[in-house]
């Protein structure tokens, strides 16, 4: 896997605010904790997220529309999914 942290500015990938590891978790863990995540998060703010679980591809966009926030890049590396989610 390649570590987004240390490539994010250079590779142009959004700034972001805030991180969270999902890797590993299931579904629905992972939009639990980004459901939690985004609570302690002021609006404009970036939350990366980063998750194992192919379900996210579906669950993240639909988290996004559903409460109002942007996603503003997906990647897919292998196993590993990022997101970029722009808070609303």
């Amino acid at each position: 896997m390649i570590d987004y942290t240390d490539v994010d500015s250079r590779a142009g990938l959004p700034d972001h605010a805030v991180e969270l590891d999902t890797t590993g978790l299931y579904c629905p863990e992972p939009i639990m904790l980004m459901h939690n995540k985004v609570r302690d998060m002021r609006s404009g703010e970036v939350l990366k997220v980063i998750a194992t679980d192919p379900a996210t591809t579906r669950d993240v966009p639909k988290f996004c529309s559903f409460l109002g926030h942007k996603l503003i890049q997906q990647i897919e590396d292998g196993e590993y999914f990022v997101y970029f989610v722009r808070l609303g």
